[in-house]
């Protein structure tokens, strides 16, 4: 060790502190790969244990059962019912809902988003309501699947009280969008919430883009994702504009509650031994939590606004009635684009 100058501490890999001389100030530097000579101690997470994720799928297969108790197909139907043998739980004819479910009368009686009803009978717990009924089996089939894929790895990582935050207000989002631009249908699913859940993974993605180990093998993951998803809006009858508006508050909402520390240069002077690594968040953490916390609430309050002064967004938008047509061809577009850049 020099006689004169100033000294840099390393974190060894024993744990252990070594000193050596330079003319910079004191600092514990970031532990990283970038930085040669010095030692990679990754930040210990906890992991969460998940139980509002399976929870959520109980209550939305326990409202189906209900749902279908409700429908009672033989008695409220003229026409044959399929699997009759299932009583009151048959299906609906192929005809009427190639879902395999309920009819949209029972959809509508057991709460599922009607704009009209929420404008004019003051129902708006129907924005809400929607999101945990579905259409019929495969409908529901294919949003727990998801839900389990996309949330669980979510809530492990980040708990159940803010992963239960997004998928909440990012269904509510979802019925916002779809009740501004959608009329005289009915709308159910958790496809709001789930594309909620899609896009806090991809601000997840973003905003601790340093700490994810493999990030290339992250990122082409979600895009594979995001592509499967975008194939699904590309179907008949599916509200896509609960899919972008559910997917804009996820991905809002993930900026402000998944964020995460990140190592950052520490004046050695302002903490001790025992407390390394130090970890801190980097600006632009600061700037994204921010602006998006702006966003998300400046977006919900003038679509509920908007939505209880009865605006019309496919007569004030200049694509006038061909909403859904135009967001399914965007939808094409954008697939198209995701499977060009996975091909090269």
């Amino acid at each position: 060790m020099g006689a004169s100058g100033r000294h840099e501490i390393d974190v060894e890999q024993d744990g252990s502190l070594r000193k050596r001389s330079n003319s910079s100030k004191n600092y514990v530097y970031p532990t990283s790969s970038n930085h040669p000579g010095m030692i990679a101690m990754p930040m210990e997470e906890r992991r969460h244990f998940a139980f509002l994720i399976p929870l959520f799928v109980v209550a939305n297969i326990v409202v189906f059962i209900l749902t279908m108790y409700y429908n009672d197909c033989p008695k409220k139907t003229d026409t044959t019912c399929i699997a009759r043998w299932l009583g009151r739980f048959s299906f609906q004819p192929w005809s009427e809902n190639p879902l395999l479910g309920p009819s949209a009368l029972t959809l509508r009686r057991m709460g599922g988003l009607d704009r009209d009803l929420v404008i004019n009978k003051d129902e708006g717990w129907r924005l809400v309501s929607c999101m945990w009924l579905h259409a019929g089996v495969f409908h529901l089939l294919a949003n727990m699947i998801g839900l389990l894929l996309i949330g669980l790895r979510l809530e492990r990582e980040f708990g159940s009280i803010r992963i239960g935050i997004v998928y909440v207000v990012s269904g509510f989002g979802g019925s916002l969008l779809s009740a501004l631009f959608i009329e005289n249908q009915i709308s159910v699913g958790a496809s709001g919430a789930l594309f909620g859940l899609l896009g806090a993974s991809i601000s997840d993605l973003i905003t601790n883009w340093t700490i994810y180990a493999h990030k290339c093998m992250a990122l082409w993951s979600l895009i594979i994702i995001v592509a499967v998803n975008l194939a699904f809006g590309l179907m008949p009858h599916v509200d896509n504009f609960a899919h972008i508006g559910g997917f804009l508050g996820g991905l809002l909402l993930g900026f402000v509650f998944l964020v995460k520390p990140q190592y950052g240069w520490v004046n050695l002077r302002d903490v001790r031994a025992a407390d390394l690594p130090v970890s801190k968040h980097s600006p632009i953490q600061y700037i994204l939590w921010v602006v998006s916390l702006v966003l998300l609430l400046a977006g919900y309050t003038a679509a509920v606004v908007a939505l209880f002064k009865d605006v019309n967004a496919n007569k004030e938008c200049s694509w006038g009635p061909y909403g859904d047509a135009l967001s399914r061809k965007v939808l094409i577009s954008v697939l198209a684009g995701v499977l060009q850049s996975y091909s090269i």
